[in-house]
């Protein structure tokens, strides 16, 4: 837990040091990834809030995200990750979110997306970044990876980003 606090702690520095707000939109996580920020102290500084989207519904009615979009790709994909970052930013105040959509299991396979197959998505000033993974392990396995994933891949963003 201590290297999570670690890397959350790493987020935090980042995204203060650029004056940006974060917002989470989270699936398969729920919630993990803004349990881990908030885990550090002082985080109001730089985060807004989290969505917790676990049903197809509550992803199009707080995250705008389309039915005719989750029909045609699916919820785990990159093009519904992306549909909940960009949401997550335009529902919030923040200037940058990370959106999770996945399988952690033990159930919930279907053909092309085995169980751990997570979709990412980090977003901001009109830029998303989609990454598709396998995970290994069980729920809680495939779920504390899915937010170090998440994290580690917001600092890249950030390098990249600004």
């Amino acid at each position: 837990m201590d290297d999570l606090i670690e890397l959350a702690t790493r987020v935090g520095a980042a995204l203060k040091a650029r004056k940006l707000l974060i917002s989470t939109a989270e699936s398969c996580t729920g919630g993990g990834i803004s349990q881990a920020i908030t885990e550090v102290a002082g985080s109001s500084d730089w985060f807004d809030c989290g969505f917790v989207t676990y049903s197809n519904s509550s992803k199009t009615d707080m995250l705008d995200v389309s039915a005719a979009e989750l029909a045609l790709h699916g919820v785990v994909s990159e093009e519904i990750a992306a549909d909940m970052a960009e949401g997550a930013i335009a529902n919030s105040s923040a200037h940058i979110a990370i959106a999770t959509t996945g399988i952690a299991g033990p159930t919930g396979a279907v053909p092309g997306k085995p169980v751990g197959t997570v979709c990412f998505a980090w977003s901001k000033d009109g830029h998303t970044q989609t990454e598709r993974l396998v995970f290994k392990g069980d729920r809680q396995e495939v779920r504390r990876q899915t937010v170090v994933h998440a994290l580690q891949g917001l600092l890249k963003f950030l390098e990249a980003h600004g």
